[in-house]
C-alpha cells in the first residue's frame, strides 16, 4: 500500500489490508491532531479487508467523540460491499459520489 498525505486528506493506493493498518492508522490520527476534518481517499485501493476497514471505523468513532470528522472518499464497489457485509457502513461516513451530467 502507498499512502500520500495532502493537507487534511490521506490517499491510499494498492492493497489496504492487515499489513498496512498500522501505517494508515498513524497517518489518520496524525492528521486529526492538526485538522478537525480528515478525508481518507480510497479511490486507489484495489483490495481491502475487514481489519483495515475496522481501523477506519475506529478513527471515525474516535473523531466524532472529540468533535471531529473522518470521511471516506472514493469507495469502490468492492469496498462498499465489504462495508455493508461487515456492518461497518453504519459506523463510517462515506462521501457521496458526484452525479454525472
Amino acid at each position: 500500500m502507498e499512502l500520500i498525505t495532502d493537507g487534511s486528506t490521506v490517499r491510499l493506493t494498492g492493497d489496504f489490508d492487515v499489513r498496512s493498518t498500522w501505517e494508515a492508522r498513524i497517518a489518520i490520527y496524525s492528521l486529526l491532531e492538526q485538522y478537525d476534518e480528515v478525508v481518507v481517499d480510497l479511490s486507489g485501493v484495489t483490495t481491502a479487508d475487514v481489519t483495515a476497514l475496522k481501523v477506519l471505523a475506529a478513527a471515525t468513532r474516535r473523531s466524532a467523540v472529540q468533535g471531529q470528522r473522518v470521511t471516506l472518499r472514493g469507495c469502490g464497489p468492492a469496498v462498499r460491499r465489504l462495508l455493508h457485509l461487515s456492518r461497518l457502513m453504519r459506523l463510517v461516513e462515506v462521501e457521496r459520489a458526484a452525479a454525472s451530467a
